[in-house]
């Protein structure tokens, strides 16, 4: 029986021929990541079990992005014991305020991972990666921990769904659209512990930051992993980044897949999600009349250049509708340095937008865009539960940069074409 991406991965790094889904291996890893809010429970783990050294200091990513700049005092004292571990042991890849980014944008922006790699971080969007054709998924933070001490984790091998996807997206229509309609279409436990295998003509159509949103999203629909065969696309947005050879695997031709779904990428509207769950999805057509009270442009989903383009494009010479909230997050510092060199940040402040630093922020309810009570917000963030951003009687709705800029034009959701 063939194996699928994920597999060959994972044989690869156990020192396998071959994996079975179900079976429970031992994988070396490429890279472990934590970040201020994982990454002290880690290191209060790793020096419990009395370890006193690290495996590879290369190989380590400290990223502290949730709270930073720092908001009170427990958050300062979470980056004060990140910051003192990472001193300790010289860790290389440490990324504190002017120098870091949302984390899941940052690491591929640095080709910090890279296909074929087997990557773990105590942060459920780790997933990411896959977009560059690796294996990458969240864990908690005592297997990082022990991560972190020996480069090494568990797995229980996942079986995999394949998307076969055909056409190009239309105008408007991005991958984070692509990913919220397939969680709408299958839910939020409709690929639990398994991995979403990404192929077929139309991946060519997709950027890599339409692949990145897409892979970061799904662990909303309960996914191990995402993953998308590499192509061309896939190699030159490594060049130049990653400094180190790397593998491509490929699924075999008699892989074995649990589910298949045909999805035509020009059939793909923008799409909402509504409260309380990604997997409650609207079309924009079906959306209503929802007024709404913020909006919120950034995050590990859609911070990235592309993002920031597709919302000022829209924003141009247009004002955000009075008494409405409108906050920008670049991801990194190095997609805030392209916004202004390319004039976005001044169309956010002429529009009437706030541009924050890059921070995780409102995306967690942290901090930057905390909701009252009765408030409704439209994010490009990847969750809406209850109290998600803020109050338990708050509401988020999940879109795109386009949906999210339209609608903070008019005061309630709706689409580009029509703001």
């Amino acid at each position: 029986m063939g194996m699928t991406m994920t597999q060959k991965i994972l044989a690869a790094h156990a020192g396998l021929d071959s994996v079975v889904a179900g079976q429970l291996i031992n994988a070396k890893l490429d890279m472990v990541l934590a970040n201020d809010i994982t990454g002290p429970v880690s290191i209060n783990e790793f020096e419990g079990a009395g370890f006193d050294k690290v495996f590879d200091k290369s190989r380590i990513s400290l990223v502290m992005d949730h709270f930073a700049p720092n908001k009170d005092i427990k958050s300062a004292e979470q980056c004060k014991k990140c910051r003192t571990f990472a001193k300790r042991f010289d860790i290389d890849n440490f990324y504190d305020v002017g120098e870091m980014g949302i984390e899941h944008a940052l690491l591929p922006e640095k080709g910090l991972v890279c296909a074929g790699e087997a990557i773990i971080g105590a942060d459920s969007h780790t997933c990411t990666y896959g977009a560059l054709g690796a294996f990458s998924t969240g864990v908690g933070s005592t297997d990082l921990a022990a991560g972190i001490a020996t480069g090494q984790a568990w797995f229980k091998v996942p079986s995999a769904i394949r998307f076969n996807l055909t056409g190009k997206l239309n105008k408007y229509v991005s991958g984070k659209d692509v990913i919220l309609h397939i969680i709408g279409m299958i839910g939020v436990d409709g690929a639990l512990y398994r991995s979403m295998e990404f192929t077929g003509p139309g991946v060519a159509s997709l950027t890599m930051d339409d692949r990145l949103c897409i892979c970061n999203m799904a662990i909303e629909a309960g996914g191990k992993n995402g993953i998308f065969h590499v192509d061309d696309i896939t190699k030159e947005y490594m060049k130049g980044r990653v400094n180190r050879d790397y593998k491509v695997f490929e699924a075999d031709a008699d892989a074995e897949y649990d589910e298949v779904y045909d999805i035509d990428l020009g059939t793909i509207k923008s799409t909402v999600s509504f409260p309380h769950l990604p997997e409650n999805t609207r079309t924009i057509d079906d959306v209503g009349e929802v007024e709404i009270d913020q909006v919120v442009i950034g995050s590990c989903t859609n911070g990235r250049i592309s993002d920031m383009k597709a919302a000022a494009d829209i924003l141009k010479g247009k004002h955000v509708a009075k008494g409405l909230r409108a906050i920008i997050i670049p991801a990194t510092q190095q997609v805030y340095k392209e916004s202004i060199a390319k004039g976005y940040i001044d169309t956010f402040i002429d529009a009437g937008c706030i541009v924050s630093t890059p921070t995780c922020g409102p995306c967690l309810g942290g901090h930057m865009g905390i909701l009252a009570s009765g408030e409704r917000c439209v994010a490009t963030t990847n969750r809406n539960f209850v109290g998600r951003m803020g109050d338990t009687e708050s509401e988020v709705y999940l879109a795109s940069p386009e949906v999210a800029a339209a609608s903070a034009i008019a005061g309630k959701i709706c689409g580009p074409e029509r703001s």
